[in-house]
């Protein structure tokens, strides 16, 4: 416990920051209006395999005993891919609507 409080007390300006991003992004996102959202789920796409490479570099680097930085990465590929996943199942469901049905 208390190298977790030493970890938040020594890294709290990155967890701000982490907060405010947060926060940002949710009031960037609910303000875009519907026809944009496939470019925007595109892009989430890139951004979110970004972070799940970043996740195993890190899992990579980390020791065999440092179960905080290894499950830190597993949290990190498991989400990442779920919004991979999620989002290339929207896109191809949206991009279903602008196809001409056969006859």
């Amino acid at each position: 416990m208390d190298t977790i409080l030493t970890f938040f007390s020594s890294n709290i300006q990155m967890i701000y920051i982490l907060l405010f991003t947060v926060i940002l992004g949710f009031e960037i996102i609910s303000k875009v209006p519907t026809v944009l959202h496939t470019p925007l789920m595109s892009g989430a796409n890139a951004i979110s395999g970004i972070v799940i490479i970043g996740a195993i570099i890190l899992m990579r680097q980390a020791h065999s005993d440092d179960y905080f930085t290894l499950s830190l990465g597993a949290i990190g590929v498991v989400l990442g891919m779920i919004n991979v996943i999620g989002g290339f199942a929207v896109t191809d469901r949206m991009l279903e609507m602008f196809k001409k049905k056969k006859k």
